[in-house]
């Protein structure tokens, strides 16, 4: 820390540098002269050997942990539980009510139970008074209710001399619930929101050519139209805009799902984003942040997701009845005794007997402990659960809707006629294109490296940015290029992508495709046979996605389509009642994944684009769809297993207790072994054997 400050209070300009250890971040305070900003921090920190990158205001993440909040309560509530059981033990076993050792136990156990709760209940007695704002009721409503009455019941019994003290009752209820709680939160794996992962897509960095021609480092929020800007090769493009000068070759694959670099000389436009992977190139950009093309697909997304928002989960449907159910029975057995003359903390306790049986601990449990189960057995099989609600989504969707590139295939260009390629014309296209990151060139290389084995690499290679590689040799010049580059004629040009020329041969042409997964085919058969719908939404040119449609048995496909009209195709099928689930990967994927009902991603997916899904899947075979599907709708059997055998538990102990034949304690014990039946119930998902039948 000492070494990161003193290096930064060194700059110019810098007042104050405070560095923080656990979070990994360091404020400076600037004067007045602010002499080259974020760039000259960096590059003192670099000089120390600490890798830095300024902390754009828009990233920085605020709000509480949950995760840890919860796990703090839960242990807090836990260890109360145990210690004021081990009390309770005690009075239990000696029938004596006038031992003065039961008073003595009684007021330890309050001691330990009341800061408990006030701690430990928290989450449930803040979401119960917000409700109770909003002049509505909540599942946590009964639940803080029981927890308080219970622990207030017993502080004025405890004063009182009475041996009708149920702390243990009280604590252990919590405990149990908190469990619950904490197992949704862990299924509820929220990401920061998937508009704001674009960031991680934009260039961090801009580099400004000033009127005098010397080159500024800003950050590329702060580019405005006008200004000219230098790219060199491999950086992503800060801004949308248009190229006045050079030529190069553009990775817009996030962009428009389309695999085939795009070739772009003066006045092509660019969007921010895309990766420049020919030559260095200066652009003048035309739209800076919320006006280029990434922020659009953002706002895309905000909407979209917003409009998914309004899906009402399983269990928040039976909280809408529930509730009010358990204020009504409590108070119902409340009156009762009070007007059967049984008196007010008879009346009270019977009351408060109600309130923990129907706590809905077994009904909280339903469905995360389900989920739990569910995500562990995908987690298992390379599957990634990400959205708290996305199995019960899964299990609705009837129709499925593919991207193509990435998704349905592999997203690599690979030699398509690698079989009439003589061993020697490829090994020695290979050798000049081992030199080059265009994709072209390495799938040259990894069709060579699959049929020799290795590729010898070779020295004196000059790359011209647009066209190609070339090698001087004893026999002359070899070309590895365009079409135009390697002296093909234009009549022949068509026939291939790219093309190898040596002196005293004709050249030979190189094809490429995008491969289907290879079991993509398979994976659509299981998906008709159980009477899913299927579709193919591409932004690609429609040769390629009919080809791809066609190998893969699809017959509905739609080719060329903008993120915008991809939407508006899936808000299509969603007005004729489907539930869509959508599959894609690429950066123009992200605000459909986003507006569909359901939806998965690729591991190799864009990272706005794994944050949009419901679920990311790993490997190169499409199959762990049918495996996610499957697991969806075993989860949502089995959680309606679990909401029967909660309100069996509640058939079977609501008149007992409204009776007046359950105390609180047999209550929270009930309770307690309804959650654990529920619990292994839903256990048997790790192992069970699942098909995606009709």
């Amino acid at each position: 820390m000492r070494k990161v400050e003193t290096a930064l209070a060194a700059v110019p300009g810098v007042i104050s540098a405070r560095t923080n250890l656990s979070a990994k971040r360091v404020t400076v305070v600037f004067g007045e002269a602010r002499e080259g900003g974020a760039g000259k921090l960096i590059d003192a920190l670099a000089a120390i050997g600490f890798n830095a990158a300024e902390l754009a205001p828009e990233t920085i993440q605020t709000g509480p942990d949950t995760g840890r909040y919860l796990l703090n309560r839960l242990a807090v509530a836990g260890f109360a539980a145990m210690n004021i059981m081990l009390f309770s033990v005690s009075v239990w076993a000696s029938s004596d009510a006038s031992d003065p050792t039961h008073s003595l136990f009684h007021w330890i156990s309050a001691i330990i139970a009341v800061p408990a709760v006030a701690y430990s209940g928290q989450p449930f007695f803040r979401s119960a008074w917000e409700a109770l704002k909003r002049l509505r009721v909540n599942m946590d409503v009964p639940i803080s209710l029981a927890i308080f009455l219970a622990t207030a019941m017993s502080v004025f019994q405890t004063i009182k001399g009475s041996d009708q003290v149920y702390f243990d009752a009280g604590v252990s209820l919590l405990f149990f619930l908190l469990i619950g709680r904490y197992l949704d939160q862990r299924v509820r794996v929220r990401a920061r929101g998937a508009a704001e992962n674009l960031l991680s897509l934009k260039a961090q960095w801009a580099y400004v050519i000033d009127k005098d021609g010397s080159v500024e480092r800003l950050p590329s929020r702060l580019v405005e139209p006008g200004m000219r800007l230098a790219v060199a090769a491999g950086e992503r493009f800060p801004a949308d805009g248009v190229i006045v000068h050079g030529t190069t070759s553009i990775d817009e694959s996030l962009i428009t799902g389309e695999t085939l670099p795009r070739e772009a000389q003066a006045n092509a436009t660019v969007y921010a984003g895309s990766v420049n992977l020919g030559a260095p190139v200066e652009m003048e950009a035309r739209a800076a942040e919320a006006d280029t093309l990434l922020a659009q697909i953002a706002r895309l997304m905000e909407t979209a997701e917003q409009a998914r928002g309004r899906y009402v989960r399983l269990a928040d449907r039976a909280a809408e009845f529930y509730a009010p159910a358990v204020h009504t029975l409590a108070a119902t057995s409340f009156a009762g005794w009070m007007i059967a003359g049984a008196g007010w903390e008879y009346s009270l306790t019977i009351a408060i007997a109600v309130l923990i049986i129907t706590c809905p601990c077994a009904l909280a449990l339903a469905v995360p402990a389900v989920q739990v189960a569910a995500s562990a057995r995908l987690f298992d099989r390379g599957i990634l659960l990400k959205a708290a609600d996305g199995l019960e989504r899964l299990a609705d969707a009837d129709t499925v809707v593919f991207d193509k590139t990435g998704t349905l295939t592999a997203g690599v260009p690979s030699l398509a006629n690698g079989a009439g390629i003589a061993d020697a014309d490829l090994k020695a296209a290979a050798a000049l294109a081992t030199s080059s990151r265009h994709p072209y060139a390495q799938a040259v290389t990894a069709a060579a490296k699959a049929r020799f084995g290795s590729v010898q690499a070779v020295s004196g290679i000059e790359e011209t940015p647009g066209a190609g590689l070339c090698r001087v040799t004893d026999a002359g010049e070899e070309r590895l290029g365009s079409a135009s580059w390697c002296g093909v004629s234009q009549g022949e040009a068509g026939a291939a992508s790219l093309w190898y020329a040596r002196p005293g041969a004709k050249p030979v042409a190189f094809r490429f495709e995008d491969k289907l997964r290879e079991d993509a085919a398979e994976t659509i058969s299981v998906l008709k046979n159980a009477d899913y719908e299927i579709v193919l939404l591409s932004g690609d040119r429609e040769e390629a996605v009919k080809i791809a449609a066609s190998a893969a048995g699809i017959e509905d496909w739609h080719a060329a389509l903008k993120p915008q009209e991809k939407i508006e195709r899936i808000e299509a099928l969603k007005a004729q009642g489907r539930h869509v689930l959508m599959v894609g990967d690429g950066l123009n994927d992200a605000p459909a994944l986003a507006a569909a009902h359901a939806s998965l991603s690729p591991s190799t997916a864009a990272d706005v684009s794994q944050t949009a899904s419901d679920a990311v899947f790993q490997g190169a075979r499409l199959m762990p769809l049918i495996e996610l599907l499957a697991t969806a709708r075993k989860t949502r059997t089995m959680a309606f297993q679990n909401f029967a055998i909660a309100a069996g538990y509640n058939m079977l102990f609501i008149p007992l207790a409204m009776a007046g034949m359950v105390t609180p304690l047999i209550a929270a014990i009930a309770m307690s072994t309804s959650s654990i039946i529920v619990t292994v119930n839903a256990l048997r998902l790790r192992t069970a054997k699942l098909e995606l039948a009709q």
